[in-house]
Order: C-alpha cells, then structure tokens, then sequence
C-alpha cells in the first residue's frame, strides 16, 4: 500500500484512535494509543518517546549501569518514527489501525541500541553484499486456564494447563475449548436455531492471526499440556521480525479473549519439553528468483555459499550466545534430551543439533538455527543468524565440520554450548567477535541488560539449579516474555 491509501484507511476507520508501539531489549512492545488526528501529526518528524524504555528491565526495574539512559540523563523523550509499512488492523480489537516505529537520535540516526535499528542495519550489509535475506520464525507455547490475576493470587503455582497430557499433533485437543453461543435468546421460547457457537481458541489463532497480516504455514499441538506450535510463514527478514514479534504479543492477547494466558516462557516446568523459537533462513539473489542455498550436484544439496554460512554460524555461537538465549530460563531448555541442543553441531535434517540442515528443493532450502527458544527478541535473535553467517561468507569459511549424523548431544569434538546466561555472558564480553559483527555502542548497552538479568537471579535466587524452575523465573518471565 501506498502512503496515501494507509492515511485513507486510517481516516476510514469509524474509531478516532491508533495504536502504535516499539520493542524494548527483551523484545516485549511498548505502546500507546494515539488520537487520529495526533497519529497523522507526526507521520513526517516523528513523536516523543520516553527513552526509559531503554533504561529498565521487563519488570519496569532500571539498570543499575546503563550509560543510554538513567537518573544520570533525566528520561528525556527520544524520536520514534512510525514506519508506514508496517500497517496493520487489529480483528481482535474492533479492527484498530496499527503500526510499528523506530528510534532516532536527535541527528535523525537511527538509534544504535535499538533492535529494530540492528537488524535493519544487518540487512543492508546483506543487500550489500548482493543478497536477500528470507526469514521466518516458529513458536511453542503454553496456555493456560489462568488470568493474570489468578497467577498472582495463587503466586504462579498450580497453573492450570488448556488441555492435559502429552498429545503431539492430536486434532481431538486442538478443538477445545468451545465457548458459550454468541449471544442468549431473548425469551425462553425464542429460537436458537440461528445462533452459531464461537469458534475455537484454536481457530481464531489461526484465522484472527492471519487478518493480522501474520499469515501461519502450520498450527497444530505440541508434546505436553496445553501446548501449540505455530510456523509463520517466510519473508524478508525485517517484515519476518515484525510478524515474529507481533506474533507473540497477538497470541496473548487472543488468548486474553478466551480467558486464558499464554506462556512463552523457555521453560515453564522442569519435567516437561521447553518451548523453541527456531529460526529458519536462506539467502536468495536481488532479483528473488534463486535460492542461493540450493545446489542440485551437491550430494546435501548445499551450495558453498551455504557451507560458508553455517561455518560462520557455528564459529559465531560460543560468542554471541545470549542473542539467542537471552534469560536465565532460556538455559534450563538448552539441556541434553529435551529437544533443544546442547553441541555445537549441524547436521542434514536432524534435530538434535544446534543447527539443522534442509535442502529438500530450490525453493525450499534453507537452515535452521534450533538454538533460540520462545522468549527470544527476534530483531536480536534475526540479526544474531544473520550477521554470522555473513560473516562466514565474507571470510570464505569452509565447512570443515562433518555432518552429524545420530544423536548430536553425543558429540562433543566442536564443543558445548556455555550452559548459563552468565557463563554466555562473560564469553560475549570479551569476544572481539561481537563487536565486529554488531558494532560497540549496542553490544555494549545488551550486555549491561543481560548482566543484570543474571544479577538479579543470584540476588533473588539462593538455592541456584541448572534444571529446577525457581519461583522467581516464573514470576519474571511466565507471562511477559
């Protein structure tokens, strides 16, 4: 759409209002709604936004050592620009026109610290380098017959899963629940014949997400209680961290409609699977008519651009961790045997490796990095893919690496993942790497967020595990993330 038909669309729309919002560090939205008339102001210069945003935590807790933003600066607003192409209207909220924007400093640049402003900026490297970049991300996530209300009254314990059991793929649990008719007849002998059920919590995700331009190439249930997975389907990196992004908070909200919460917490329960945020990616020529990944003579289908790219990719990992798993909790998923990896290995459709390859067809190839789970930010977690595997083809890596063939968490002669946010940490701090690949000024600021992050564990958390889920996670992340 044009600029001229968004401005129309939003003057034809019966509300007077506009929601917009930005991603915070941890990746969670941050908004307002704006009158019309107020929206339409500021489509050229921008408006004010409160830089706190970048100075607190998902808990609205400010950073003891953050240099952007703090007492030390006096909050001030920063710019926020809406990017018109981002338009969208909610179908879950009376169809309100919405739109993302992004940072500015007071020179009109774009904001380092930003994550939308990074993966912008790794994409133009791609370009530059004379290829597209088509992304997607798929979810797992838990829902819950709870409010927010109830999870705190009850201190986060005993939530009650959707559906129970373990029922992968299962049609009979993906039909639950159906909720009361639409409306109650007026009188006792008035007909029902013409009242239609709700659809299902199932369907709307399915339908609802697709009207919000979120357009899903799979829904079904996962292994565990009360669990779906969703693969959205594939674009340019940037609109495919956008819908990743928008995903997230869109499930919570219908789920919200439906009187249940969901949960993209990495893992929730510490005998149970955790939830994964695979990244799918695969570079294409200018014109998008070549998958650059794909070699029919290869005996793996993989072009050598694509060698180079997951050598990059595995190079990269060690130092860049926390991009990818960015909490305390992402560590509890990361462990032997619980469908997340653990080594630091690829392998030809196998999903016991950090990174599984698929080369079904041309159109179709494509790698996917199984690292991330479901309370990635995917701005950071798309431009963490991204930049290393250029990396890879910019220093002409070879895939020395052989194919793991089996189990992969039985491999160990590449390496482990760090097995702690701040093991991983420590390791992104002194890596040159980071700051080559993301530049100085947003490594700098992530990592004073993620150094909090682990701070306020060991503060809060005296009887520290590696597998058990403390209360405190659960409170911080369950609902939020």
């Amino acid at each position: 759409m044009t600029k001229e038909q968004i401005i129309k669309k939003v003057n034809s729309y019966s509300g007077a209002k506009v929601k917009v919002a930005i991603t915070d560090i941890d990746g969670i939205l941050r908004g307002k709604v704006m009158s019309r008339d107020k929206f339409l102001g500021i489509l050229e210069n921008g408006f004010g936004f409160c830089d706190v945003v970048f100075g607190w935590d998902m808990a609205d807790e400010l950073y003891d050592k953050a240099k952007f933003t703090g007492w030390h600066t006096g909050f001030p607003d920063v710019n926020a620009k809406i990017d018109l192409s981002t338009f969208r209207q909610v179908p879950w909220d009376n169809d309100i026109p919405f739109f993302l924007g992004d940072f500015r400093d007071e020179k009109d640049v774009p904001l380092g610290i930003c994550p939308r402003n990074l993966l912008r900026k790794i994409d133009s490297q791609a370009r530059d380098a004379g290829y597209v970049p088509f992304f997607s991300q798929e979810f797992e996530w838990f829902n819950f017959k709870e409010t927010p209300q109830s999870l705190y009254k009850k201190n986060f314990k005993n939530m009650r899963p959707l559906t129970p059991g373990m029922f992968g793929y299962s049609i009979l649990r993906s039909s639950f629940p159906i909720l009361e008719i639409q409306a109650k007849p007026k009188s006792k002998g008035a007909s029902n014949k013409n009242k239609k059920p709700r659809h299902t919590f199932f369907s709307n995700l399915f339908d609802w997400l697709n009207s919000y331009d979120i357009p899903l190439e799979g829904l079904h249930t996962e292994t565990g209680p009360g669990v779906y997975e969703a693969a959205i389907l594939y674009s340019e990196i940037l609109e495919a961290a956008d819908r990743a992004t928008l995903f997230k908070t869109g499930v919570k909200e219908i789920a919200y409609q439906h009187k249940l919460v969901a949960s993209f917490m990495a893992k929730w329960n510490a005998d149970l699977p955790g939830c994964s945020g695979h990244v799918h990616q695969s570079l294409w020529n200018k014109k998008k008519t070549s998958n650059l990944f794909y070699n029919r003579s290869d005996k793996n289908g993989m072009s050598d651009l694509m060698k180079s790219y997951v050598a990059g990719q595995l190079h990269c990992l060690p130092h860049i961790l926390p991009m990818y798993a960015p909490t305390i909790n992402s560590f509890k998923r990361l462990v032997e045997g619980a469908w997340a990896p653990t080594t630091l290995t690829w392998g030809m459709d196998n999903r016991t490796t950090a990174l599984r390859v698929l080369t079904g067809s041309s159109k179709a190839a494509r790698l996917e990095t199984r690292v991330p789970g479901s309370d990635t930010n995917p701005y950071i977690t798309m431009a963490a893919c991204l930049a290393s595997g250029l990396y890879g083809i910019k220093k002409k890596m070879k895939l020395k690496q052989p194919n793991t063939v089996g189990n992969g968490y039985r491999e160990f002669a590449y390496g482990k993942l760090p097995n702690s946010l701040e093991v991983a940490t420590k390791a992104m701090r002194k890596s040159k790497l980071a700051n080559e690949l993301f530049g100085s000024e947003f490594v700098d600021h992530f990592l004073i967020t993620r150094e909090w992050e682990y701070n306020r564990y060991n503060k809060h958390v005296k009887k520290r595990s590696k597998t058990a889920i403390s209360s405190w996670e659960l409170k911080r992340y369950f609902e939020i993330i």
